[in-house]
């Protein structure tokens, strides 16, 4: 008995110990991961939502056509658009729709990767 009453008292010392708050491990502050940078537009200058262009505007383009860029057409109609809105498709593709409001008639040109693609009067 007397074994078992020294072996309670001991077990009672070290659950003791565990149940101090003196020695609390440190909090671990784990940091997210940060995500990589967005790449850089391959096809150059594109609109943004509010119908400005990100970027030097090119000249090449002299006249509205399927293939042209985005900033081209705001420079060639020589005004900012109506109103710009701004996708990916399912494919991964930007996809851009430029409305141009002219009295008494409506324009929307479809962009593809900044490639006009198609126009609808």
């Amino acid at each position: 008995m007397r074994r078992t009453v020294i072996g309670i008292a001991l077990t009672g010392i070290a659950l003791a110990g565990c149940s101090s708050t003196d020695r609390a491990a440190p909090p671990v502050t784990i940091a997210a991961p940060k995500p990589p940078p967005a790449p850089a537009a391959p096809w150059g200058p594109v609109l943004a939502n509010d119908g400005t262009c990100t970027g030097a505007v090119p000249v090449a383009a002299t006249e509205i056509a399927p293939g042209i860029g985005e900033c081209e057409l705001v420079r060639l109609k020589g005004k900012p658009p109506t109103d710009v809105l701004v996708g990916e498709s399912g494919r991964g593709q930007r996809e851009v729709q430029v409305l141009y409001t002219e009295p008494g008639a409506k324009e929307l040109y479809f962009f593809v990767n900044n490639r006009l693609d198609r126009i609808v009067k």
